[in-house]
């Protein structure tokens, strides 16, 4: 049986930030289109994770990554529009159970800028 992965987001001038919440996990699959995410993956203990997303606004899919770590698997979409901001992360406006924004990373925009490039550098790096 599968279930969705408590996700965090937030929001940045230039990217939105998706992180999926689940330790030690193998099979990770991402798939960014315009318009929607899709992600699936199982935990050690065997239970499959399958979450789908169909995001608030356009992103740019071939700007966008996802980074695994041990806890869970971050994901971070180029907006289309830059320097828009996103009141939610979905098209439909509901929130889901396993939906929560990531308020230590939800911050005031003013002067965000180059810390969010510092952010996505490093991520680049991995």
């Amino acid at each position: 049986p599968r279930q969705p992965a408590k996700t965090l987001w937030y929001d940045r001038p230039r990217y939105v930030y998706l992180e999926f919440c689940v330790e030690d996990s193998t099979d990770v699959k991402v798939v960014i289109e315009d318009h929607r995410l899709v992600f699936s993956c199982k935990s050690a203990d065997g239970v499959e994770f399958y979450n789908e997303i169909n995001l608030y606004a356009r992103v740019n899919s071939k700007d966008s990554r996802e980074k695994r770590s041990d806890r869970s698997i971050t994901c971070f979409m180029r907006k289309w529009k830059e320097k828009v901001a996103w009141p939610r992360i979905t098209k439909e406006n509901i929130k889901p159970a396993w939906l929560s924004v990531d308020f230590d990373n939800w911050r005031d925009w003013e002067g965000d800028e180059e810390v969010e490039r510092a952010m996505v550098e490093q991520y680049a790096e991995v």
